[in-house]
């Protein structure tokens, strides 16, 4: 089975594009809430999409799936509703399955499952070090469709300084197991295009299917939307770049355990040398 592939947009022409390429999942990002203080001065993804942009995309996402990342759990203030206020909202402009970040216990995910309660597909992103350290608890609840391992929090957490550090150390395949035990699909980090990327994303998607995972993001690597602005060229780079991951997923699907070893040797070679030199930039 191929990768579920996902990309974060609320354009309506790169939405529509990347549909036509191949993308499995269309993602709506409204997730602000702490985000700017925890990634602060870091170059990462903040979008801030509302429910708006669910409304503008749905008409447009018909082959694939509307996903929506919510805000971590909170209460009603007086700048924003509360969860269950914003599923609501979520669910009513047309998701097709709504993600949870940054939680921490199983109480969080009860509160997420219940107020969702079956009308849309559940989706967790293990991000925190209390979401792993209590993993069993919260895998107890009954009601999670799917689960993510967002590395870019998860290794801020851990104080790492490259995210696929938790690929060689085995954070992520010992998440993956529990995972694969409780029967609920799962999938990890963010894939560039075939070539491209610090760890070049061919090494990335063998171990997707080294460790049966089923889901992968595409990050800025793949596209980046916000520099590449021409719909051609964009056009271009999504159908090419499926296409590539697609025929990559098809060459690893047959790789032997040893060349899933010497595949994750690769990776763990890389990540030094990577981390290495961000140690000496600083």
């Amino acid at each position: 089975m191929s990768l579920t592939l996902m990309y974060i947009t609320n354009n309506t022409v790169t939405a529509s594009i990347a549909q036509k390429a191949g993308v499995d999942r269309i993602w709506v990002d409204m997730e602000y809430i702490g985000k700017e203080e925890r990634q602060a001065g870091m170059n990462t993804v903040k979008s801030h999409h509302t429910v708006a942009d669910i409304e503008k995309l749905r008409p447009i996402v018909t082959s694939s799936e509307l996903l929506v990342r919510i805000n971590p759990i909170h209460d009603k203030t007086d700048e924003y509703g509360s969860t269950e206020e914003e599923i609501e909202d979520v669910i009513n402009a047309g998701a097709d399955v709504i993600m949870l970040p940054m939680f921490q216990t199983k109480q969080d995910v009860e509160r997420f499952i219940k107020a969702v309660n079956g009308r849309v597909k559940t989706l967790l992103l293990f991000e925190t070090a209390e979401a792993v350290e209590n993993i069993d608890d919260i895998l107890s609840v009954s009601g999670i469709d799917e689960a993510h391992i967002g590395l870019n929090d998860l290794h801020l957490a851990y104080k790492m300084n490259f995210m696929f550090e938790l690929l060689c150390d085995g954070t992520v395949k010992k998440l993956c197991e529990r995972f694969k035990e409780k029967g609920i699909k799962y999938g990890f980090g963010g894939i560039a295009r075939v070539g491209y990327g610090m760890l070049p994303a061919e090494h990335i998607i063998a171990e997707h299917y080294c460790l049966g995972s089923t889901a992968a993001i595409l990050s800025r690597g793949f596209c980046d939307a916000n520099v590449v602005q021409d719909p051609m060229e964009i056009e271009s780079i999504f159908i090419e770049g499926v296409k590539n991951i697609r025929l990559k997923e098809i060459e690893v699907a047959a790789y032997t355990k040893a060349q899933y070893d010497e595949n994750l040797s690769i990776i763990k070679k890389k990540v030094s040398e990577i981390v290495e030199r961000k140690k000496a930039n600083r």
